[in-house]
């Protein structure tokens, strides 16, 4: 599969991240499917700005309408994401674990996993990749550039995949930041909150420095 192939994105989650990512994708060619735990009917007014190449649904009619879905719901309803409509499909996972928020999860408090592991095992078939969560939503359409640009904004990504991954990484040149890769799935605590990378604008160099200084909370 390849970034051409995809015609339709699929969102779950409609807040700061899931809507700049709908306006990302709709203002690079692709049709949008975002959705919300609401309901259809409380995204009227942004369909209505990103215009006749989105539509608002049910999460899991998002899922199954997209060639690739996004997830960027809290962690703490990541048990209400639909797991037969994202069977077999790329993933993106925009989450970080805010325990304020969400409430205490054991495994996330010992470090003994990740939060884009806690989506992969939620959805055995898809193939999760850990994207967008380290930078700030208003970002996103702000700090892209052309590719080549010198000094260009860099986000990491994170998987299990090789194949989703270039696929992502393709996607993310597409909307204007290079792409550093964290490595897999269990390494995406390199750019969760409070570590040097997160939040901070940086090129690839700086990103991949950030991300070999990152320490563990319990450490």
């Amino acid at each position: 599969m390849t970034v051409d192939n995809i015609k339709t994105i699929g969102l779950i989650g409609a807040g700061h991240i899931g809507s700049q990512l709908a306006r990302l994708a709709v203002d690079h060619g692709y049709d949008v499917v975002i959705s919300n735990s609401r309901g259809p009917e409380t995204l009227s007014d942004l369909v209505a700005e990103l215009g006749p190449s989105a539509r608002a649904a049910a999460p899991a009619e998002a899922g199954a309408a997209g060639d690739l879905v996004v997830v960027t719901v809290p962690l703490k309803s990541i048990g209400d994401i639909p797991v037969e409509p994202l069977a077999g499909k790329i993933v993106i996972d925009t989450n970080n674990y805010y325990p304020q928020r969400d409430g205490h999860f054991p495994e996330l408090d010992d470090e003994s996993t990740t939060s884009a592991e806690l989506l992969q095992r939620r959805l055995p078939t898809s193939k999760v990749v850990k994207a967008f969560n380290h930078i700030v939503s208003g970002e996103l359409t702000t700090d892209g550039r052309p590719t080549g640009t010198p000094n260009r904004r860099a986000l990491a990504i994170a998987g299990d995949d090789a194949d989703a991954k270039r696929v992502v990484s393709q996607l993310l040149d597409e909307f204007g930041f290079d792409v550093v890769d964290a490595g897999p799935l269990a390494e995406g605590w390199r750019i969760q909150p409070d570590t040097p990378g997160y939040g901070r604008q940086l090129n690839a160099a700086e990103l991949t420095a950030a991300l070999a200084a990152a320490e563990r909370y319990n450490v």
